[in-house]
């Protein structure tokens, strides 16, 4: 036995053919995993007396067929496992399956009940805006009531998506609205990315569509600019539905949040939904091409966590300049009047 350090270096002195000899003119150097880079000739010394024999080096071609026979066993082994199963225990495909149940009745892509939502007039009037006729095309709006109507429309749907997962409805009802307010920011954006075309640099909401075109430079686009880098950065990803779910579950089970008691609790909650994304991954995804794909994920959502310090400092100074917030982002923002 030997390890693999060892082995290559047996096999290298072995294929050069060469005549070491020892620096140090003794030919007794004690060869240790911290020396062994000292003396070459009494490494390949200690090789031999260890039992190492060149006959039994493999040759070029014998190597490279039995690589090709590992990765052969390695295709036929996952083409007869069930598709999206593969590596992945009982318990994190519940998982899976938990999450994509609760994204399913808890966020509606076309946008269909988002209805009767404010715009604001330049004079500072504000209506009820109705959806125009049919073949009359699509509507882009970027105006500050309006984004705080499909922002609070948008929190609902992630508050009813934390309420249907188990795991968060067996903490405390302090810890649920503190990983909330901490984390509801950071899933409305992972789920806003799922309409976002990185082709128009538009998010396609059913029948509405938003960019950030604002001509008048106005304050809108400060809130907003800085998220398109983030949006076009994991768009680029192509990311499958259940990654997207498990990146929601990953950050809304964030155990530092503010005001978490169940610290420890909610820290292991959060490391089984990463393991199962890093476990989804191998297993679903053609390596090596997608070996860092995990790293990625994990990367972007350190990054989003530093957008959503830095949207909520400017939402509080955008809203002491120019009011807009509703109630409900009022509360998860903490946002008090005067």
């Amino acid at each position: 036995m030997t390890c693999e350090g060892c082995k290559g270096f047996f096999r290298r002195a072995m294929k050069r053919n060469a005549r070491l000899r020892c620096p140090f003119r003794k030919g007794t150097c004690e060869i240790t995993r911290k020396t062994r880079r000292q003396c070459q000739a009494c490494r390949l010394r200690k090789c031999l007396e260890s039992g190492m024999k060149k006959e039994m080096i493999m040759s070029d071609a014998a190597v490279e067929q039995r690589r090709a026979l590992i990765r052969r066993k390695k295709r036929e082994r996952i083409g007869t496992q069930p598709p999206g199963a593969k590596g992945l225990t009982e318990e994190q495909r519940m998982m899976i399956r938990e999450l994509m149940d609760a994204q399913k009745k808890t966020f509606d892509i076309t946008f269909s009940h988002f209805k009767n939502f404010r715009l604001r007039g330049e004079d500072g009037s504000i209506w009820n805006y109705k959806p125009p006729a049919e073949g009359s095309g699509k509507e882009i709006f970027s105006l500050l009531p309006h984004i705080a109507d499909l922002s609070t429309y948008m929190f609902k749907g992630i508050i009813n998506f934390a309420k249907v997962i188990s795991h968060f409805r067996d903490l405390p009802i302090e810890d649920q609205i503190s990983l909330l307010k901490g984390a509801t920011f950071e899933l409305c954006q992972l789920r806003c990315n799922t309409v976002f075309n990185a082709e128009t640099g538009t998010w396609e909401c059913g029948r509405l569509s938003y960019c950030l075109e604002d001509p008048a430079g106005g304050i809108q686009q400060l809130l907003l600019e800085p998220l398109l880098k983030f949006h076009y950065m994991l768009k680029k990803l192509q990311l499958h539905k259940e990654e997207y779910v498990l990146m929601q579950a990953i950050s809304l089970f964030s155990p530092d949040r503010p005001g978490v008691v169940q610290r420890r609790v909610v820290d292991q909650l959060q490391e089984q939904f990463a393991v199962t994304l890093k476990v989804y991954i191998e297993c679903n995804r053609p390596q090596p091409a997608h070996r860092f794909l995990f790293l990625k994920i994990m990367a972007i959502l350190t990054e989003l966590r530093s957008i959503n310090a830095e949207h909520t400092q400017r939402l509080l100074r955008i809203q002491d300049i120019h009011p807009f917030a509703t109630p409900l982002m009022r509360e998860l923002f903490n946002i008090t009047d005067g």
